[in-house]
């Protein structure tokens, strides 16, 4: 895997709109507050853009993110925001100009499309982390600062990912894996099955996390990927939060509980799996970089690094 070069305070982010658009007030929150953190910025035309519920084209937003990746003056990308439309735009992208001018690259949410298709196609390792408009100018705690300077900032890394404390995490399935790490959300995990940009999650440790789904809906989308063998492939699996993921209809007033569907489907998988990662839609959020090996041991509910995931 290729890995990024480390950034510093002082140095330029890049900031794109893959995905769906925001106010052009949080926009301007946005630059400033990047200025604030010691950043220079330069914003993306997607910023600015909007197409119904897409910031700008499709060609306009993969452009966007070919030429922050070309752009020599950015050091590092962050995304705007999440929502909807990066699977739109993942075969406009120039993967062997990104594999070619490696930065770091942070967003989650519909973002995981990209760190997929990036991952595996241009071999550049990428952070599953906070975004501008949709966490930085909001309720940002010093926490979820920490964890992302910790893998994206120079000589601030430390190996162990850490729940916030009074967040403990729980043990599925006990056991060790060391792999590569990668995965996303999950509703864009199973979006990518059956398209070039597929998932492989063969020998890899794979992370999954969620927003808004009731548990029929996690249901489903946790047995196409049993199905489909991405969860038998894994070496490990670690569940992120899973936001709202509750019955809310009268159709099902029954309902399975979330832990019911985790135990149905992914505690047979019989893989050393952990719970309760506060990565994803929340506050304060754990930043996860993708690419890199990590050792998970379940027993011990501790996941460490075995690489710095940059240079």
């Amino acid at each position: 895997m290729i890995k990024p070069k480390a950034l510093k305070i002082g140095d330029t982010l890049g900031v794109i709109a893959p995905a769906s658009p925001t106010t052009e007030e949080n926009v301007r929150k946005s630059h400033n507050r990047l200025v604030e953190m010691g950043f220079k910025v330069k914003m993306g035309k997607s910023c600015y853009e909007t197409y119904g519920y897409l910031a700008g084209s499709d060609s306009l937003r993969a452009k966007d993110i070919n030429n922050m990746f070309k752009d020599e003056e950015v050091d590092g990308i962050i995304c705007l925001r999440g929502g909807y439309g990066t699977p739109r735009i993942l075969d406009l992208l120039d993967y062997d100009l990104i594999k070619n001018n490696p930065k770091v690259f942070i967003g989650y949410s519909d973002i995981t499309a990209l760190h997929i298709a990036i991952i595996q196609t241009s071999k550049l390792i990428t952070f599953h982390g906070p975004m501008v408009s949709s966490n930085l100018i909001g309720d940002f705690s010093d926490f979820s600062r920490k964890s992302l300077y910790n893998f994206i900032i120079e000589g601030e890394f430390k190996e162990s990912i850490n729940n916030p404390k009074g967040e403990e995490m729980e043990i599925i399935n006990g056991g060790v894996a060391e792999a590569e790490i990668i995965g996303g959300n999950l509703s864009l995990i199973v979006n990518t099955l059956g398209t070039p940009y597929e998932i492989d999650s063969k020998g890899k440790i794979l992370f999954i996390e969620e927003i808004s789904e009731e548990p029929y809906e996690i249901d489903r989308m946790f047995t196409q990927l049993r199905l489909s063998g991405k969860l038998k492939g894994s070496e490990g699996i670690i569940l992120g939060d899973f936001k709202n993921c509750t019955s809310e209809t009268s159709e099902y007033d029954d309902s399975l509980t979330l832990e019911q569907v985790i135990e149905d489907i992914i505690k047979p998988v019989e893989k050393p799996t952990i719970a309760n990662l506060r990565a994803g839609h929340c506050e304060p959020m754990v930043t996860i970089p993708f690419g890199v090996k990590v050792r998970l041991d379940a027993n011990r509910r501790q996941l460490t690094l075995l690489e710095k995931p940059t240079i």
